[in-house]
């Protein structure tokens, strides 16, 4: 199923048509779709696609050649002598034709053969800039990506035509895998899985979200009851230290210190270690937007959706799965917890949604930034959160989200009005999202006020 990559997938058609040489790079992290997507844009085009692994760099030699050959249906042949005569053979049959040619997990190659960036780069300056080749670098370590290939150290800096940072899909483009879901489910399924393809495409519609969850995240033989612990031991050497800091990140400890605290570790080496994980876009760090009395602490979230339902209800909680229990995780553990753990993703979807708004011009102003907000409280001497904030120069939109079982009341928008008093804007706009709706006493306030804007759930359908 390929959802939600049309504006790559069209970009990607737009470079091939310009009948010249490229050199893209496409990197994000693992099951994100880089494959899918350079497949799907390699369909019915002469194409050369070749996947990297963890073999020495003979053995990768030998690979490429084979699969040349095949290719051009050249039989008798031995291997090519070296990578400067692949590449080389690679060129002159794209000298008047075009030709793709993808190596995917590129940063294997470059880990066997440091040299690789630095022959692509006398090659394309000298050789390869004169051809009709399309080269599509592809890696998932995005750390390696951005550095070795990207950065301005790199030997191959400035060298590229176009990059794509293939991120996970957003909850509107996640929802089409779920069309017969309700909105209610659809919300929860990104919860809980995230804009990852692979893992949206392992849910079965046909049963609600929590058999889903038993069915593909608790049982042991399933592809999900492990794959947080797969990935890190593909890209980490110490991925014990690794589990731990995201297991406390999950439970609700964001802060260096707090992490520090629960793990016993000094806060320097915790960071360092935070910044391996921002490498691997598992964990991303969240600044308070610089409006008001700022608080200088940012805070760490688990950036992916699944790794971070993973570790907050089934990485210390494997003990029911391996005794055959996990029924009783679901009922005891997951669903009594499930509410709360909505929050933070409702407050997600609800700024995506209001970014949609932004674009359509649909909003009272169009704002320039948008994000979180945490800070100081002079006059009542404690520090305030605000989910959502939307501002330009003048105008500031302040946004409350409740995935509450009951009707959001005035007391909400009453306390998020008095939030606003610490903002210093020519306009101020108050926005709440309910899972559920509103009180008539809120209603009737917003139909009156030219400012007070009120979203349910149900507003979610109107995106395309």
């Amino acid at each position: 199923m390929f959802v939600g990559r049309e504006k790559e997938i069209n970009a990607l058609e737009e470079l091939y048509k310009e009948d010249r040489f490229q050199f893209v790079v496409v990197y994000g992290r693992r099951r994100v779709g880089k494959t899918t997507l350079l497949s799907k844009f390699c369909e019915g085009k002469p194409s050369l696609f070749f996947t990297a692994d963890e073999s020495i760099d003979s053995i990768s030699l030998e690979r490429f050649s084979k699969m040349i050959f095949s290719h051009y249906a050249l039989s008798g042949l031995s291997n090519f002598n070296s990578w400067e005569d692949a590449f080389t053979f690679v060129g002159q049959k794209a000298r008047n034709d075009k030709l793709i040619l993808v190596i995917d997990e590129f940063q294997y190659l470059v880990n066997a053969n440091r040299s690789i960036p630095s022959l692509l780069q006398r090659l394309i300056d000298h050789q390869l800039i004169d051809t009709k080749l399309f080269i599509v670098l592809c890696g998932s370590y995005v750390s390696f990506m951005e550095e070795e290939v990207l950065g301005y150290k790199s030997p191959l800096y400035g060298r590229r035509t176009a990059q794509f940072e293939i991120v996970p899909l957003d909850f509107f483009n996640s929802r089409k895998f779920f069309p017969r879901y309700d909105l209610q489910s659809q919300v929860m399924t990104y919860g809980i899985l995230g804009g990852t393809p692979q893992y949206l495409s392992m849910f079965d519609e046909s049963v609600d979200v929590y058999e889903n969850v038993e069915r593909k995240c608790l049982q042991k033989m399933s592809h999900l009851y492990e794959e947080p612990i797969f990935l890190l031991h593909q890209e980490l050497r110490e991925p014990s230290t690794y589990n731990s800091i995201l297991s406390a990140i999950a439970q609700g400890n964001t802060r260096v210190n707090k992490i520090s605290t629960r793990l016993k570790m000094e806060s320097a080496k915790v960071s360092r270690y935070i910044d391996i994980l921002m490498g691997l876009k598992i964990v991303e760090q969240v600044k308070p937007e610089p409006i008001g009395r700022t608080s200088r602490e940012s805070i760490f979230k688990i950036k992916d959706n699944f790794f971070r339902f993973w570790y907050r209800f089934i990485f210390e909680n494997k003990g029911f799965v391996e005794q055959g229990m996990e029924h009783l995780l679901l009922e005891n553990v997951i669903k009594p917890s499930m509410n709360e753990y909505m929050g933070q993703v409702f407050e997600d979807v609800s700024l995506q949604f209001l970014r949609w708004m932004n674009v359509q011009d649909k909003l009272p102003f169009t704002f320039k930034m948008s994000g979180k907000w945490w800070g100081n409280n002079p006059l009542k001497k404690r520090e305030e959160e605000i989910d959502i904030v939307a501002y330009d120069e003048e105008n500031i939109l302040l946004g409350e989200c409740k995935w509450w079982n009951e009707l959001v009341d005035i007391s909400v928008l009453n306390a998020l009005m008095e939030k606003g008093t610490l903002f210093n804007f020519k306009s101020k706009y108050y926005v709440l999202f309910s899972r559920v709706g509103f009180t008539q006493k809120v209603l009737e306030l917003a139909k009156a006020s030219d400012n007070v804007l009120l979203f349910t759930m149900q507003d979610f359908s109107y995106v395309e």
